[in-house]
């Protein structure tokens, strides 16, 4: 969402208008850059329950006190109403998901080396905010014991309008809100042409991502089934923005079309105007615009509002002024580089991209929906198109390498981005995804005890 310093107030007339916003994303290839975001639960130390945003009577640490913390190595405050919410770090943020959630939305970088620094940089400053509190993070799909009611809310507007709204159009909103994690990775485009195939190439690909990522086994501290049940939840978070849409293979689809689809059949859910939130939930931003919403009679479309109306698409895939891969869970930090990798790999190389479009060729839209609907149980083993996605995992796995490769971006000891995809090459030799090793200690040394993942999992 755009912070309330950043607002476009343009008044906004034309869907052509929001094409051009998209359009003004585009970038030549020598001004790619990756940006990955990454979120992670916080516990408790004592009892591995999630803390609250204010400190609690006779309980340490909030997080609230984790923000302040990580303000001591610089930043200036977000906030929401007089509520300290996220920090802005350079190009880089710090903010909340609805339940206390650390995302770090990182910077703009130009090479998976930088990216790796990133996270580590991040990870040494929030075990320092740590310090003293008797608290950590671990980055899992899935909170794995806590039920939804023992989840804390933020004091952010606009997720009390989203904990209103979510019930009514499905059984899990709320559970994607307080109790997932994920990792995404934002890679740019060129042009609308090379926009719509790599948005294709990744639609395509995400629920093999989803299998591959594969971290939240637990549901209340018992299996639950599933290998991605954060991949469940989305299956009935809210189907008229989720998911992989079917307009986004049409004939002809662009930018224009996208920007038609979002106004007419993505519901709103609030508009920003001074200093706070207008409920209008449900109503579509063409109704807005064409003056139809009561509760924002007199108030003119503008293309702040637009911006922040395109940050409530949940797509596997979702198209900004960047695209942004959304199908994995959180979960390690070589696991969290990998994803990026993958991706950059498979779309920041000409040759490598044309390589995955001739391994998909034939595909279309009712095999990426096939799959996405069975890899949240079944993983690697849910059908693809006569096989299983285990069937192609070698050679996805080998056309990102070869597009790393081919990229040539050295480190400071002369090594590319080829290793940072080496914890998939380990799966796709037939080692266990996260969730699997999971579950393999949860019959094995644990016992049964689900609640040892906190420990291990921690950053």
């Amino acid at each position: 969402m755009s912070n309330p310093g950043d607002i476009d107030d343009t008044p906004l007339t034309s869907v052509r208008q929001m094409a051009e916003y998209f359009a003004a994303g585009c970038k030549p290839p020598d001004q790619y850059r990756i940006g990955t975001e990454h979120e992670k639960f916080g516990f408790r130390q004592g009892d591995l329950t999630p803390p609250p945003y204010r400190p609690a009577d006779g309980q340490p640490g909030s997080i609230r006190d984790v923000l302040a913390g990580l303000a001591s190595f610089g930043g200036e405050p977000i906030l929401d109403g007089d509520n300290t919410i996220g920090l802005k770090q350079g190009d880089a943020s710090v903010s909340l998901e609805p339940a206390g959630q650390l995302e770090l939305s990182g910077g703009p970088l130009a090479t998976l080396h930088g990216t790796r620094l990133e996270l580590q940089t991040h990870f040494d400053q929030v075990r320092a905010a740590c310090q003293g509190l008797e608290l950590g993070f671990a980055p899992l799909g899935f909170h794995p014991l806590a039920t939804r009611a023992a989840m804390p809310w933020m004091p952010k507007g606009r997720y009390a309008i989203m904990q209103r709204y979510m019930p009514l159009v499905g059984s899990m909103g709320l559970d994607m809100m307080t109790r997932t994690c994920t990792v995404q990775v934002n890679l740019d485009y060129a042009s609308e042409q090379d926009m719509r195939r790599k948005l294709r190439v990744s639609l395509l690909l995400q629920p093999l991502a989803t299998a591959l990522f594969a971290n939240s086994p637990f549901t209340e501290g018992k299996p639950n089934g599933f290998l991605s049940y954060r991949a469940h939840v989305w299956t009935d978070t809210d189907n008229q923005r989720a998911g992989i849409p079917k307009v986004m293979f049409e004939d002809g689809f662009g930018f224009e079309r996208y920007a038609a689809w979002l106004i007419e059949e993505v519901p709103m859910y609030f508009v920003y105007r001074d200093g706070g939130y207008i409920d209008v939930a449900g109503h579509s931003f063409a109704a807005y615009m064409a003056g139809k919403v009561p509760a924002l009679a007199g108030v003119t479309a503008t293309l702040g509002d637009f911006a922040d109306h395109m940050t409530t698409a949940f797509t596997d895939v979702r198209l900004k002024r960047f695209l942004e891969m959304r199908g994995a869970d959180a979960g390690r930090a070589d696991m969290m580089l990998a994803q990026s990798a993958l991706w950059v790999g498979l779309l920041y190389d000409d040759a490598a991209l044309a390589s995955a479009e001739a391994l998909l060729c034939g595909a279309g839209w009712q095999d990426a929906a096939a799959a996405r609907a069975a890899v949240p149980r079944q993983g690697l083993a849910a059908p693809w198109r006569g096989g299983t996605l285990r069937d192609i995992v070698g050679d996805v796995v080998a056309i990102a390498r070869d597009g790393l490769r081919a990229r040539g971006r050295l480190n400071a000891a002369g090594e590319d981005e080829q290793t940072c995809l080496d914890p998939l090459q380990a799966i796709a030799a037939g080692g266990p995804t996260q969730a699997e090793y999971w579950l393999d200690r949860f019959h094995g040394p644990w016992r049964g005890d689900a609640s040892r993942i906190f420990p291990e999992a921690a950053i």
